[in-house]
């Protein structure tokens, strides 16, 4: 039985860990985005979209359904280790075949010999499946952090060194390969588990109530997501896919970057308390209210400094995806709320909601996505993307509310409302200040500094007459 940890100090550990790997990322979007084209990203974009395809089948909701199921022995975890790695090896060959494909429906061959390289990834990502839920499980959250560090920055290297000697797309995909490359061998060192020439099946069918409904979500969530790379790659073209995917990893980055802090402790501490839903509740609650003020504030900063943040992050040259930023940064405050249900339908064993809740939205993307395709530029999928994603956080509300919880969605919403009145308020402020200011401050960086700073105390002064802040303590706690 591994010792107790809180959700507090789980979320310091991962921030600390976290953050440095900002750092380097940061670094190196900054670095590499001045050394590569806009084509260059749009051609790892397609093949990046058809490489998370694979990993689906990689994951298949086995990482997930070993953190959940508390019963497996060690010669069990051994043999669902082993399954993994002829379900990798399977997914190396699937995925260099249908490379061939990729070239053919996009007319570039360079897909074929990218494809074959990336296909090493989705291999380690599959070995690395149940050892990684193994520490996650163990709450060995301080070696889980060294490990992401230290994989980052070689991935970071890596790319750097391959850009600079003219590798242009390949250095990209060389350097994920590291990465996980990295992360399994640390990940099998730090598991103790072993490979078993004939793996018992029984072992994999003790999972698959669990697993089969993650890996469905899974599938269907790579749909929503990946749909508006995969046709903006065929028929608005690489740059443009490379405005439009440079836009939408930027606009990710503080979801990805906060959310992950608590995200991946969520489930293998909550789990613990699956069969008291009132626990679960009562705290996701809490982390709600401080998901919904975070996610508000950082709406408000990168629409009002997109221009700003995208000539720091990526130079000049990509002042094309400003409007597209813009657009995508509205939908923050949603996804930063929305991006947790994940883990809690996990602990509580309801995968099988959650997958129902994946198709509903799924049909809803495809639809918009293609509405974007139609107008031909990238603002406007943009536009389409942002409003789909509204529509999955009630989808994905209703279902985790009123179907898992078994509580009034209006209640719950109410949870929102302050976060949300003060981002109006400070809305309405800052678009009838903004443009009136007649500052003008040539260097890009104390701009950016000062017009944060005045959204902060516009928004710091509403958050305080409705309550907010209070939910600011949430941090400490």
């Amino acid at each position: 039985m591994s010792n107790p940890v809180s959700i507090k100090k789980a979320a310091i550990i991962n921030a600390s860990a976290k953050y440095s790997t900002v750092v380097v990322n940061l670094i190196s979007n900054a670095v590499l985005a001045r050394i590569l084209s806009p084509e260059d990203y749009g051609v790892v974009a397609i093949i990046s979209v058809f490489a998370t395809f694979f990993l689906v089948f990689a994951d298949m909701g086995i990482g997930s359904a070993v953190i959940q199921n508390r019963s497996l022995s060690s010669e069990e975890l051994n043999d669902i280790f082993s399954w993994t790695n002829y379900i990798g090896i399977a997914i190396v060959l699937a995925f260099t075949l249908f490379s061939f494909g990729i070239a053919f429906f996009y007319n570039d061959k360079i897909y074929i010999s990218l494809g074959a390289i990336l296909s090493l990834s989705s291999f380690f990502t599959a070995l690395s499946m149940v050892p990684n839920a193994l520490l996650m499980r163990e709450k060995r959250f301080v070696y889980v952090a060294i490990r992401n560090i230290l994989a980052s920055i070689i991935n970071f290297v890596c790319t750097l060194v391959l850009a600079l000697n003219g590798y242009k797309a390949y250095s990209i995909v060389i350097g994920t390969v590291f990465n996980a490359a990295v992360l399994f061998i640390m990940n099998y060192i730090g598991s103790g588990l072993k490979l078993k020439l004939f793996p018992r099946l029984s072992s994999l069918k003790k999972i698959a109530g669990f697993s089969l409904f993650q890996f469905g979500y899974q599938f269907v969530n790579y749909f929503s997501r990946s749909l508006d790379n995969i046709l903006a790659g065929k028929f608005l073209g690489n740059s443009a896919l490379g405005y439009y995917d440079k836009s939408y990893k930027l606009m990710v980055y503080p979801i990805n970057n906060f959310t992950a802090v608590i995200n991946p402790v969520l489930h293998p501490i909550l789990s613990d308390h699956q069969d008291d839903k009132n626990y679960i509740y009562q705290r996701y609650i809490k982390l709600i209210r401080l998901l919904s003020l975070v996610g508000c504030y950082c709406t408000l900063i990168c629409f009002f400094n997109a221009d700003t943040i995208i000539r720091i992050v990526y130079g000049s040259q990509w002042e094309a995806c400003v409007i597209s930023f813009k657009i995508l940064s509205l939908s923050i405050a949603s996804q930063m709320v929305s991006s947790s249900a994940g883990a809690i339908y996990q602990s509580l064993g309801s995968t099988k909601l959650m997958f129902k809740s994946g198709v509903c939205y799924m049909i809803v993307t495809v639809v918009f996505i293609i509405i974007g395709i139609c107008f031909g530029n990238i603002n406007a999928l943009s536009t389409c993307v942002c409003i789909s994603l509204y529509i999955k956080f009630f989808v994905e509300f209703y279902f985790l509310i009123c179907k898992g919880f078994k509580y009034n969605i209006v209640s719950f919403l109410k949870q929102l409302i302050p976060s949300f009145a003060s981002t109006l308020f400070s809305w309405i402020i800052l678009m009838a200040v903004l443009p009136m200011s007649t500052v003008v401050v040539n260097n890009i960086i104390i701009k950016f500094i000062l017009k944060s700073l005045f959204i902060t105390l516009i928004f710091a002064f509403f958050s305080f007459i409705t309550g907010c802040l209070n939910d600011a303590n949430l941090i400490k706690k």
